[in-house]
């Protein structure tokens, strides 16, 4: 006979941090990914180890709302409570990406209490882009 499965809690599947162990660091990397359609704040140490990562989507924005400066302040809000608690006292920030979320979440991260030590943006730019396809007809 089968065991029955236990349904608990809701039925979003949400990853519990209690898996990952809470590690003393005082310094770490911010890496905010700014598309036109979402944002992503992930939250490292200075060796690239990921501690905390949130985006638009799973802080409960859906569609168009997911791009707008509003959710872009609340994604780097939570992804930078969760490592203040770890004791996280100064960091670096990474922006990426065209989006509208850049100034919000940077506007976040600094009224966060986490002393900043550079901002750099690291958006790729094309210096003369693809070749371009060869004329279909002559």
């Amino acid at each position: 006979m089968a065991k029955p499965i236990p349904k608990v809690g809701s039925r979003k599947n949400r990853r519990s941090s209690a898996r990952k162990s809470a590690r003393r660091i005082p310094k770490g990397v911010i890496h905010v990914q700014a598309s036109f359609h979402n944002t992503i704040v992930t939250v490292t140490d200075v060796r690239g180890r990921v501690i905390s990562c949130s985006s638009a989507g799973t802080c409960g924005f859906k569609g168009r709302r997911r791009g707008t400066p509003f959710a872009a302040q609340t994604t780097a809000g939570n992804a930078i409570r969760a490592v203040v608690d770890q004791g996280m006292q100064r960091a670096e920030v990474l922006i990426k990406g065209p989006g509208l979320g850049r100034d919000a979440a940077l506007r976040a991260i600094r009224r966060s209490g986490i002393l900043l030590n550079f901002v750099r943006d690291i958006t790729p730019m094309p210096h003369n882009g693809c070749r371009p396809p060869k004329k279909r007809r002559v």
